[in-house]
């Protein structure tokens, strides 16, 4: 069995072509005058507002702007796609979520950059300088593997505090490095 559709009632386009014995010299679709007639006032509006005058070629320029731009949206829409969804679809653009490319966050400052030595003594390190005694301590990684190697804990050679620098030696006391 054959369906057929109503399409071709829809392509057909309500046309005005002027009043009889006087047609125009295009052809335009009734909506195309509607479209036509708001882009004129809203580039006649615009005109004024720059301060552009009311002038011959201040009107030419804005008959002549009316019909590029109505051209332009004649072309996309029809009975598929009609002039509110256009506006629609032109507002949902303006207006929907974009991705943020600036980053976030305030003014970079280098304020809480230390610059100097790496490690701010303690407070324990600065009375031990003050009294004479030595400013350098065994860590932990040192004083183990002095005491593996037969040493007293108590005796352990002085090294730098860091993990680094003890876990350099205590590979240099085992023979690795």
């Amino acid at each position: 069995m054959l369906v057929r559709t109503d399409d071709e009632v829809y392509r057909v386009d309500a046309v005005w072509l002027g009043p009889p014995r006087a047609t125009f010299p295009w052809r335009a679709r009734y909506v195309s005058y509607g479209i036509g007639l708001l882009t004129m006032i809203f580039v006649m509006f615009v005109q004024r507002r720059v301060g552009i005058g009311l002038d011959f070629f201040s009107v030419a320029w804005a008959l002549i702007l009316t019909v590029l731009v109505t051209r332009f949206l004649g072309k996309r829409i029809g009975y598929e796609r009609p002039f509110g969804q256009v506006l629609a679809l032109f507002r949902a653009e303006l207006s929907g979520p974009r991705v943020r490319t600036a980053g976030a966050g305030g003014p970079v400052r280098s304020a809480h950059v230390r610059i100097g030595s790496p490690v701010r003594p303690t407070k324990r390190a600065e009375r031990r300088a003050a009294r004479g005694a030595p400013t350098q301590r065994a860590t932990a990684p040192a004083r183990a593997a002095h005491a593996r190697s037969g040493g007293s804990a108590a005796a352990a050679p002085p090294t730098t505090t860091g993990r680094r620098a003890a876990g350099h030696r205590e590979r240099r006391d085992r023979g690795q490095g």
